[in-house]
């Protein structure tokens, strides 16, 4: 994979298709290559040209000490969307992702044209903050736990039930999870989850977004994806059933369905 050097990080990127580009942001301690087994080959498929990178932090690119900022890793993107000459481009982003898009559609909306938000939210609840301190509070315990544990933890946090009680599907993605090491965290981007409430910012967006929520997902549940909808002017707001936090890898052509079909309006 090519590199680019923005904000002062080298990132390591890749570009696929032809046509009008869609740039795609990856969620916390995941490489941009997830995108590939379903997102970028659709995409490709209808006409787009799409443009994956590992964010700071990640696979093939810098890995700077210290916990990253969410406007810090937006600097990034934004820096790549300029280096490549893309803007103003359709943006893609899951998770951490969407809050980094969230973030540059705020802060420099001319490099952006539209975007989907997936699983995202713009705050914490009571729920979701205990779960980001437990995380944080056992890596700095040091202790590891076994892979086959921490492989069951993560399919219980990211799988939706209707994938969890079919049993070739819960083996499979716990033999996957065992394998890659489980759930851990790409390090300094946990930092991004200590964002605080960013509402207000996204009432701010000017360009057309539209969020896509899991309805069996326990770190970015229904109610906080509607929140960000609700906030950013305009948004509209598709719910998916049968999908924990992993969605667009659970129930890839819905997703790719409803990505495809609202970036051909915008």
């Amino acid at each position: 994979m090519p590199y680019v050097t923005s904000n002062g990080i080298r990132l390591s990127y890749q570009r696929s298709g032809q046509g009008e580009p869609v740039l795609l942001i990856m969620g916390s301690g995941a490489a941009g290559h997830v995108w590939t087994t379903h997102q970028t080959p659709a995409l490709n498929e209808a006409g787009y040209e799409t443009i994956i990178f590992d964010n700071r932090g990640i696979g093939a690119s810098d890995s700077p000490p210290g916990m990253y900022t969410l406007a810090e890793m937006a600097a990034d993107t934004r820096g790549l969307i300029e280096a490549l000459n893309l803007g103003p481009c359709r943006i893609v982003g899951t998770s951490m992702g969407a809050m980094i898009a969230q973030e540059v559609a705020c802060q420099a909306p001319h490099l952006v044209r539209s975007a989907v938000l997936i699983a995202t939210r713009a705050r914490s609840d009571a729920t979701r903050r205990a779960m980001t301190e437990a995380d944080r509070a056992l890596r700095e315990s040091g202790v590891r736990l076994p892979p086959s544990y921490e492989a069951m933890r993560t399919v219980l946090e990211m799988l939706s039930p209707a994938t969890l009680n079919d049993d070739a599907a819960a083996s499979g993605w716990l033999e996957i999870f065992e394998l890659t090491g489980g759930g851990t965290s790409g390090g300094g981007q946990a930092g991004v989850d200590r964002a605080g409430d960013r509402r207000d910012a996204l009432r701010t967006i000017a360009v057309p977004c539209r969020t896509i929520a899991f309805a069996d997902d326990l770190i970015c549940p229904p109610h906080l994806v509607a929140e960000v909808a609700d906030a950013i002017p305009g948004c509209d707001h598709v719910e998916i059933p049968d999908c924990g936090h992993l969605g667009n890898l659970e129930r890839p052509d819905v997703v790719n369905a409803a990505i495809l079909e609202f970036l051909a309006k915008y």
